[in-house]
C-alpha cells in the first residue's frame, strides 16, 4: 500500500487505508422522519446537509456551504442512481475532508442519472488544494453504497448512531 495514497487530506495516520467512518460521525447523520423533520425537496436536502457539514467548525458557515452545494447541483446532479446522491464540493476554509449523511426513507426527487428519487444523500466537502484525495473519497463512498442490500439496511436505520454502526460494520471496523 502506497504512502498516503488512500487517506483523506488532513488525516494523521497516512498509512492506514481511508474508510468512510474517518470523515463521518453519528452527529453528522440524520434520518428524515415524518413530522417536523421530514425532508421533501432538493433545497431542503441541501440545506440540511450544509448544516450538518458546517456543525462544529467555526470556519464554516452553513449558508455558504449550502450555496456551494447548490451551485454544484445546478451544474449537474450528483444523483448517481440506485437511490443515492453524493453532493460534494471543494472549499477554501477547511483543512480536512468532512462527510455528512442524510437518509430519507421517503425518497426525494433529485435529478438522479436513472431518473429515480433518492433516499441516501452522502455529502462530502474537502479542501480545494486536495483534489486528488477528494476524488478518492468520493470513490470510496460510491463503493460503500453500491450494494443493494446494504443501501436497504442503511435507509432502514433508526437514527444516526445506528446508521454509523452499519457503516462501520460494513467496513469491518468497530463503531
Amino acid at each position: 500500500m502506497g504512502r498516503c495514497a488512500s487517506r483523506p487530506f488532513g488525516y494523521k495516520d497516512r498509512l492506514a487505508p481511508m474508510q468512510v467512518v474517518d470523515i463521518l460521525s453519528p452527529a453528522r447523520i440524520v434520518v428524515s422522519k415524518d413530522g417536523g423533520d421530514a425532508i421533501h425537496t432538493r433545497s431542503e436536502v441541501l440545506h440540511r446537509l450544509a448544516k450538518l457539514l458546517a456543525a462544529g467548525d467555526a470556519r464554516l458557515d452553513a449558508a455558504s456551504v449550502e450555496s456551494i452545494l447548490t451551485r454544484r447541483e445546478d451544474q449537474q446532479s450528483t444523483g448517481v442512481g440506485g437511490g443515492v446522491a453524493i453532493p460534494h464540493a471543494a472549499i477554501e476554509d477547511i483543512d480536512q475532508i468532512v462527510g455528512a449523511l442524510l437518509l430519507c426513507p421517503d425518497p426525494v426527487g433529485f435529478g438522479a442519472i436513472d431518473g429515480m428519487p433518492v433516499s441516501i444523500f452522502f455529502a462530502v466537502i474537502g479542501p480545494r488544494r486536495a483534489v486528488g484525495e477528494h476524488l478518492k473519497t468520493l470513490a470510496r463512498v460510491s463503493r460503500l453504497l453500491r450494494d443493494d442490500g446494504f443501501r436497504q439496511r442503511l435507509v432502514g436505520a433508526e437514527d444516526g448512531r445506528a446508521a454509523f454502526e452499519l457503516i462501520a460494520s460494513e467496513e469491518g471496523r468497530p463503531a
